[in-house]
């Protein structure tokens, strides 16, 4: 589990296909390695990589098909930069929101423009994901958790301040540019527990599910 609030910015060291999938090297700068060992997950551009060694400047993964098959990974190259995230701890901060560090889709950047001292991004979505996406809802783009200014059609804006610029890839980002994202997993919840439940998933509850109506009951939405 991450949320989303990037703790370093680290560079693609070494890519590797190896019996059909890709084995990833990446150094990860000024990240704190100290407590990270074999087996930890790290997110790299908001995808959740196991630990499968750790060369002492950074740590190497292997990357499955499916993760190539729905991630821009298999467009990396050696030397480009990403976002880093370690799995946080229950100690930790929560300074973003809930991010598993499973990509939902590719969106792209179709416009980019500077705004005072922020910058102004709109990204396209899948419209598979659209649904899940509110204005001033959470949405993680490679990795970063992200406040949702507003959203036109199949795309959504975004307001990135100076020191999120600062601390991540995005200022490099310009128009074409694919990005990794991940919706608030409270709203897929959501859906779920609205549909009405199959009979697989329980026979004596078929045609049940969580409503409005059932909502109000409860106290959690006035009528």
């Amino acid at each position: 589990m991450f949320t989303g609030i990037i703790e370093a910015i680290g560079e693609i060291a070494d890519i590797r296909m190896v019996d059909g999938d890709m084995r990833l090297q990446v150094r990860t700068g000024d990240l704190d390695l100290s407590d990270v060992k074999l087996g930890d997950s790290i997110a790299t551009n908001g995808v959740c990589l196991t630990a499968v060694a750790l060369p002492g400047d950074g740590f190497v993964a292997d990357v499955s098909c499916e993760t190539l098959t729905h991630t821009r990974f298999p467009s990396l190259k050696v030397g480009e930069r990403v976002n880093l995230e370690k799995a946080m701890m229950p100690t930790s901060r929560f300074g973003g929101h809930i991010v598993t560090g499973h990509v939902d889709g590719l969106g792209k950047v179709i416009d980019r423009r500077d705004d005072a001292r922020s910058v102004r991004l709109w990204i396209q979505a899948p419209k598979s994901l659209l649904r899940y996406i509110a204005a001033k809802g959470s949405i993680t783009v490679d990795g970063v958790s992200l406040t949702v200014n507003s959203l036109e059609g199949d795309r959504f804006g975004l307001n990135i301040v100076p020191h999120t610029a600062q601390e991540t890839i995005i200022d490099t980002y310009r128009a074409g540019r694919e990005v990794h994202l991940e919706v608030d997993i409270i709203a897929r919840y959501l859906e779920r527990l609205m549909a009405p439940a199959s009979d697989a998933d329980n026979a004596t509850d078929a045609g049940s599910g969580l409503t409005l109506e059932t909502l109000a009951a409860a106290g959690f939405m006035r009528r």
